[in-house]
């Protein structure tokens, strides 16, 4: 885990979720919860160390239209997407 990467500033409403310190085989177990936990309006803020371009996928099909995807940060080993639950 890079050493000098860190989430950006939060604000009121939006959650950390720091997949870089979760274990592979449960990690997309552990964002599925999380993002399941959020009330419409509140936003988790995903910090990992590739592009998930299928676990981005997984999640446009299990939230539909209930989910936004914005990128933050998209460097190579420092990605930061915000996810905010809509619906």
């Amino acid at each position: 885990m890079p050493s000098d990467t860190s989430l950006p500033i939060l604000s009121e409403g939006v959650h950390p979720f720091d997949a870089r310190g979760v274990a592979k085989r449960f990690r997309h177990a552990a964002i599925f919860g999380a993002l399941s936990a959020l009330q419409p309006g509140e936003t988790m803020r995903f910090c990992n160390d590739h592009d998930p371009l299928p676990l981005l996928q997984q999640l446009k099909g299990h939230f539909g239209d209930d989910i936004q995807i914005e990128y933050l940060s998209r460097q190579p080993g420092e990605i930061v997407i915000d996810f905010k639950i809509v619906g």
